[in-house]
């Protein structure tokens, strides 16, 4: 039971985020998701499973500064460029605005 309610959470996560790439703006990448941090535009990051943890524990830091909330994606980094429905892979993403999204209320 409990492998099939970890992959619909999985699989929600995945639809929430596909939402907020659709209505909602999100930045990808790290360089522009620390600028938003820096800059407070920043409402959710989201980390993907294998990003260095020295790059990992900066974000986390900023994030900390910035009262921002931080999602530990559960896949790697292709897994969550293809939930953002890019063909190319994402290590880090900042959600801007939610959109039509509810990713915002879950994560806390």
């Amino acid at each position: 039971m409990a492998p099939s309610k970890k992959t619909s959470s999985g699989e929600s996560i995945n639809a929430r985020l596909a939402l907020v790439m659709k209505s909602g703006k999100a930045s990808l990448g790290y360089k522009s998701t620390l600028k938003n941090l820096r800059s407070g535009k920043a409402k959710l990051i989201m980390i993907s499973k294998n990003t260095p943890p020295l790059r990992k524990s900066e974000i986390e830091y900023y994030a900390m500064l910035a009262k921002t909330s931080v999602h530990h994606f559960s896949g790697n980094n292709i897994d969550l460029g293809t939930a953002c429905g890019k063909l190319f892979r994402v290590g880090t993403l900042s959600v801007i605005d939610a959109g039509d999204s509810d990713i915002l209320k879950t994560d806390k």
